[in-house]
């Protein structure tokens, strides 16, 4: 009868190794069941070829291996990075197999046969390696870190010494459909807005470019000599001003030359790149981005959602609270929200609560603050978290449309200033004209 080498955890979060001489790996991970314990790795004793070597330098050699080929991971997929979609969908399903009674090292096998990204592909079959050399799940993960970020690292961690992996994966999956989903709506909201503004500067360009400038030489002609109204004038400079400044010089040298207002908004862009990646500048920008008038109140909100939400899924996958909070100040996204969070950290690890520093970062509303001290009192911090941040998660929603509705309106109304204001100057001296002509017929008819 074979044996199966196992690694598993108990009750109380304690790992376990040793052997089992059953009819195949399904008897094994029953028995373990039955046992009491949670397996995380059944293999028979004579499958892996690496284990009679591992008391030697298996390991080493394995690292080497793994360290290649995460070279060749980098060079052809820009730093071996997932797009999110992807990590949610292999999230999900790792937990449901897992749930479904699966041996996770068969949940990653299986997973790694039928995933198409070539970058996740190779990395889970470095995972399953590594786990069948000995190590861990959240080990496996910590070897990826720029497709696995602290929070996905800890919260399996937690999950595998608290022995519920599977409840964590399933947490972990809804945390990031539901990041995906507030994420996909502001995209989509925008979208429209974003389109239209293209499709219109694109449109006024060439009117301004082409159009307009051409109509120069045709009212030159028609009034001879005589002076243009004072609006077609301004709006006749401003479309030769655009033609030769801002996209390219067409009066120049036999090549073509960016206009210096590229230069210029090339030039800003670059500052504002500089400005953001030096930590006062990030934070001044972050604190703008907060306050400002109309966009303000919906980056607040999904700051504080995300804050909320982070926070809640860590705590309540059994996270230290020192190190949730010390993960969610990585993962803010805003420094001055991360800043926050580390005055929290301190004011915890002294032995205070979380209310008090929340309160005076006047970040946080008072209704998340009141809510934030009932869970400390009541001993259900995690599912006060959660119900703040699907509060404002819908408050997000909400705001997002509220404003996609808003700006459609505007935006027509802006386009059709600026368009009709075009066809006005266009047209004032064709009226002008009519006049004279009119004038010049009725003075002629008088004199017969």
């Amino acid at each position: 009868m074979p044996k199966f080498n196992y690694v598993a955890m108990d009750s109380r979060g304690k790992e376990t190794k040793g052997t089992l001489e059953v009819a195949n790996q399904n008897e094994a991970i029953t028995r373990l069941k039955e046992m009491g314990f949670f397996p995380t790795k059944v293999v028979e004793a004579e499958k892996p070829k690496e284990k009679g070597a591992k008391k030697g330098k298996p390991a080493p050699a394995a690292g080497e291996k793994k360290k290649g080929k995460g070279i060749n991971i980098n060079i052809p997929f820009l730093g071996g990075k997932v797009g999110t979609k992807v990590m949610t969908a292999f999230t999900r399903q790792l937990a449901t197999l897992v749930d479904a009674g699966l041996p996770l090292l068969r949940g990653m096998r299986v997973l790694e046969r039928q995933e198409r990204n070539p970058t996740l592909k190779q990395i889970i079959g470095e995972m399953a390696v590594a786990i069948e050399g000995g190590s861990t799940f959240s080990e496996a993960l910590a070897q990826h870190p720029k497709v696995f970020n602290r929070l996905y690292v800890n919260m399996v961690k937690a999950g595998e010494l608290g022995g519920v992996l599977e409840v964590v994966l399933n947490r972990l999956a809804e945390f990031m459909e539901k990041a995906q989903k507030i994420r996909g709506k502001v995209k989509a909201a925008l979208f429209y807005p974003v389109a239209v503004l293209t499709v219109a500067t694109v449109i006024l360009g060439v009117l301004m470019v082409f159009v307009v400038p051409r109509f120069q030489a045709i009212f030159s002609d028609m009034l001879e000599g005589a002076s243009l109204p004072g609006f077609t004038r301004v709006v006749l400079d401003i479309a030769n001003a655009i033609k030769s400044r801002t996209i390219l010089l067409f009066d120049g040298p036999p090549y073509v030359l960016p206009g210096p207002v590229i230069w210029i908004i090339v030039g800003i862009i670059v500052v504002f790149k500089l400005f953001v990646r030096w930590r006062k500048g990030r934070w001044l920008w972050d604190k703008v981005k907060l306050n400002m008038p109309v966009f303000g109140p919906v980056i607040s909100k999904v700051a504080i959602a995300r804050f909320t939400r982070t926070l809640g899924t860590l705590v309540s996958s059994g996270v230290p609270i020192l190190q949730a909070l010390t993960i969610v100040k990585e993962t803010s996204g805003n420094v001055v929200v991360g800043e926050a969070v580390s005055r929290i950290h301190e004011s915890v690890k002294e032995g205070d609560t979380i209310t008090a520093p929340l309160d005076a970062s006047n970040i946080f509303p008072p209704m998340v603050v009141s809510m934030v001290d009932v869970g400390e009192q009541t001993g259900a911090l995690p599912e006060m978290l959660m119900k703040i941040a699907d509060t404002y998660e819908e408050e997000v929603d909400n705001a997002v449309s509220a404003m996609t509705s808003l700006l459609e309106p505007v935006m027509i109304v802006f386009l059709a200033v600026i368009v009709g204001s075009i066809v006005i100057a266009l047209f004032l001296p064709l009226i002008d004209l009519i006049n004279r002509l009119g004038s010049e017929g009725e003075g002629g008819g008088a004199g017969e």
